[in-house]
């Protein structure tokens, strides 16, 4: 007698796990450099701070590099030594280019540092180059000419220049350095950072073909 032959076992459909479409984001390269959600906010508490605390050396070169109004008094009255000096004018423009390069240089050190990005990290951006830009306006009228003329005037005495207290009359030029910030730090993201992972067109999407045991 001749055995009987065992037919070829034939593989359920089930027996295959669909794979799966797309690569599985555990599996994606850079995943784990992401920080969660207390360690970003940790850090966009950070770059808020150090921000905020650069807007000191903004107020001092602010005062340093802003034109002065020249002032004169007769001992009645105080006037403006040059009728056609242009010093309130050159001191907003030396502020807002001043604010205009802390701005694309805070961005570029924070994405430097930060390449991932993340929600806190530009709030903690913006946020501090526009209290930065607060913090610089008052070193530099703090620490500038007095602001009480006539008693500065009468000081001085008649007839002896004296300098006009450092303003800001263009208040909008506080808003320089976030809005520099934003625009550099999203262009920088943009050319260099983190691109997502692509998916796997090659990946098959249909389980194998079972055989189907026909000869």
């Amino acid at each position: 007698m001749t055995a009987p032959l065992t037919p070829p076992h034939r593989p359920s459909p089930h027996d295959s796990a669909w794979p799966p479409p797309y690569p599985s984001a555990s599996s994606s390269s850079g995943a784990d450099d992401v920080p969660d959600v207390a360690t970003e906010v940790r850090q966009g508490a950070v770059v808020l701070l150090a921000v905020t605390v650069a807007g000191i050396a903004l107020g001092l070169l602010w005062l340093w590099l802003a034109p002065r109004i020249p002032l004169v008094s007769d001992g009645k009255a105080v006037f403006l030594k040059q009728t056609e000096g242009e010093g309130a004018v050159g001191a907003d423009g030396t502020f807002a280019l001043l604010a205009l390069g802390f701005g694309a240089l805070s961005a570029a050190v924070v994405f430097w540092f930060h390449r991932h990005g993340g929600i806190a990290i530009v709030v903690g951006l913006a946020l501090g180059g526009l209290l930065a830009s607060l913090l610089g306006w008052g070193v530099g009228t703090l620490l500038g000419p007095a602001h009480d003329v006539a008693e500065h005037a009468r000081a001085v005495g008649a007839g002896v220049t004296f300098d006009a207290p450092l303003e800001l009359k263009a208040h909008g030029a506080v808003l320089t350095w976030p809005v520099a910030a934003m625009l550099v730090h999203l262009g920088l993201t943009a050319l260099f950072g983190p691109r997502d992972p692509e998916p796997d067109w090659d990946a098959p999407l249909l389980p194998p073909s079972s055989q189907d045991g026909r000869a």
